[in-house]
C-alpha cells in the first residue's frame, strides 16, 4: 500500500501528526471523521483517537478534534475540487480514490423525484483503507476445487473479518490459474467498488488476467449483465443480502455458472433462518460454506459442505 494516497486526502495539519503516530500503514482500516468530533483510526484490530503530539490513545485528553474547516479540506481533495464531477458516485454514498481506498460520506440529502439528486453539507467520512492480502485463499481452495471446476462458494463472515479481502484474492488466484489449474474467466458485479477499487475506469487491486469488473452497478443488475455479456465461467459478487439478489444468484447457476459470493452472518444458521437465503441453503445450492472467525481478521474458522457436513475447523471454532 503506498501511504502516500491515504495522507493526499487529509487535511494538511493532519498529515504530520497522523505520520508520527503510524508506525505501519499496512495496519491501518478505517479512518473516520466527524465534524466535531475526535478522529478515530482503526488500526491493527483496535480503535483509536489521535493525539495533537502524533500518538494513538484511548484517552480523551489533547486529541485530534476535526472541524468544519478539515471536513471541507478533505472533501476538496477526494473529489479533486469537482463536486461536479464525483455528483454520480457522491449519490451512492461514496468515492472511491487512487490506490483503491474507497471513501463513504455522510451530509444532507437533497430528495428530487423519489431518488437522491445530491448531497451537501458533508460531515461524516469513512475513509476505509484497502488491503490486499496476496495468497490468503491459499488454505481455502483445495476446498473449493472440484477437479479443473470449483464448488458454488459463500463466505460468511461478521463485519470487519476478511471476506471481502478473502473473496479478492480468490478471485485473483483462479483468474490467473497455475501448473496444476487452468485460468478461469471471471466476472465481478462490484457494486461498491471494494473489489476491483476502480479508479477512471481501472482496477486497483489486482483481480487476475482473466477478470472483467462491472463497476458501480447493482449486484443482481450486473450478475445478469455479465452472464449475456461476458461468458464467465465464475461471477463473483461481495455483500448479497436482497431478494432480487439471490434471484440472480439462482439465475446465475440455472446458466451453468459458477458462483462465490459473500454475505454477512455470524454462523450457519444465522444463514439458514435469513428468509431471502433460506430457500438456496434447502435446495443445496452452495456446495462449500466457509465460515470466517468473529474477532480475527481472515482467519478461516469452519468449512462445510452442502449438507452442512464439517469439513475443515479451526481448532476452538463452534461449527454451527
Amino acid at each position: 500500500m503506498d501511504k502516500e494516497d491515504i495522507l493526499q486526502i487529509l487535511p494538511v495539519d493532519l498529515r504530520r501528526i497522523f505520520t508520527t503516530a503510524i508506525k505501519d500503514f499496512n495496519n491501518v482500516y478505517e479512518i473516520r471523521m466527524r465534524t466535531g468530533r475526535p478522529l478515530i483510526i482503526y488500526y491493527d484490530k483496535c480503535e483509536y483517537f489521535l493525539s495533537i503530539n502524533g500518538r494513538l490513545t484511548h484517552n480523551k485528553d489533547n486529541i485530534f478534534v476535526v472541524n468544519a474547516a478539515h471536513m471541507k479540506e478533505t472533501t476538496n481533495y477526494i473529489s479533486n475540487y469537482s463536486r461536479y464531477a464525483f455528483e454520480e458516485e457522491l449519490r451512492q454514498g461514496y468515492i472511491t480514490v487512487q490506490g483503491g481506498h474507497r471513501i463513504g460520506v455522510a451530509g444532507k440529502i437533497l430528495w428530487e423525484n423519489d431518488r437522491i439528486k445530491n448531497m451537501s453539507s458533508i460531515s461524516f467520512i469513512n475513509i476505509r483503507v484497502a488491503h490486499e492480502v496476496r495468497n490468503c485463499s491459499s488454505m481455502v481452495m483445495p476446498y473449493i476445487r472440484n477437479g479443473s471446476d470449483i464448488y458454488n462458494t459463500l463466505i460468511i463472515s461478521p463485519p470487519r473479518c476478511g471476506k471481502t479481502t478473502l473473496l479478492r484474492d480468490m478471485i485473483r488466484v483462479l483468474s490467473d490459474g497455475d501448473s496444476m489449474n487452468k485460468g478461469l474467466t471471471i466476472g465481478v458485479a462490484d457494486e461498491r467498488s471494494e473489489l476491483g477499487a476502480c479508479y477512471k475506469g481501472m482496477p486497483q487491486n489486482d483481480l487476475g488476467c482473466r477478470t472483467d469488473v462491472l463497476d458501480g452497478c447493482p449486484k443482481a443488475e450486473g450478475m445478469m449483465m455479465l452472464v449475456r455479456s461476458m461468458s464467465p465461467d465464475i461471477i463473483a459478487v461481495d455483500e448479497i443480502g436482497s431478494r432480487e439478489d439471490t434471484r440472480a444468484v439462482d439465475y446465475v447457476m440455472n446458466c451453468g455458472i459458477k458462483i462465490i459470493a459473500t454475505v454477512h452472518g455470524m454462523d450457519m444458521d444465522e444463514i439458514r433462518n435469513k428468509p431471502v437465503f433460506g430457500k438456496l441453503v434447502r435446495e443445496k445450492a452452495f456446495k462449500r460454506y466457509i465460515l470466517l472467525a468473529s474477532g480475527d481478521i481472515g482467519v478461516v474458522g469452519s468449512i462445510f459442505d452442502e449438507r452442512g457436513s464439517v469439513l475443515y475447523s479451526k481448532r476452538g471454532a463452534i461449527p454451527a
